[in-house]
């Protein structure tokens, strides 16, 4: 059963998809699924491959982006980035991982460093049930530079 929070016009979070759910987000526009779950997190959960090779199928881009115990790095924030640009108009990102937590987290980030305005991000997250609070102080040094 899918749980779809909008971020943003383009930006869909999600806790754990499951295959069924990429027909629901391709119902919804998603032309690209980044998957912020390491593979082995949850043995029972799809992994990336099986999610990987359903979006082909359906004609839905996919892109990796883990986020493990180790927290948030440059790298994933200009990899979200990259996937964020990679969207045409009309297309949307639907990202993914346990809770949608981390997902929404480095989304924030990606967009703190872009110079969206961080307080439009907290309120953008708080509206679809997610707390940036944690990371503020990072997305706040990501927007000053």
């Amino acid at each position: 059963m899918s749980d779809f929070r909008a971020l943003s016009d383009s930006v869909l979070a999600s806790p754990q998809i499951e295959l069924d759910d990429i027909a629901a987000a391709k119902a919804l526009g998603a032309t690209l699924i980044v998957n912020n779950r390491p593979d082995g997190e949850d043995p029972l959960a799809p992994q990336g491959d099986a999610i990987a090779a359903a979006a082909q199928a359906a004609g839905i881009d996919y892109v990796a982006i883990p986020i493990g115990h180790s927290g948030f790095s440059e790298v994933q924030v200009d990899a979200m980035l990259t996937a964020l640009a990679q969207v045409g108009a009309g297309g949307k990102i639907l990202a993914y991982c346990r809770s949608g937590t981390r997902s929404t987290l480095l989304w924030a980030l990606a967009e703190a460093k872009s110079g969206t305005d961080c307080d439009a991000i907290a309120r953008a997250a708080m509206a679809a049930g997610y707390d940036v609070s944690p990371i503020r102080p990072m997305m706040d040094m990501l927007a000053a530079r």
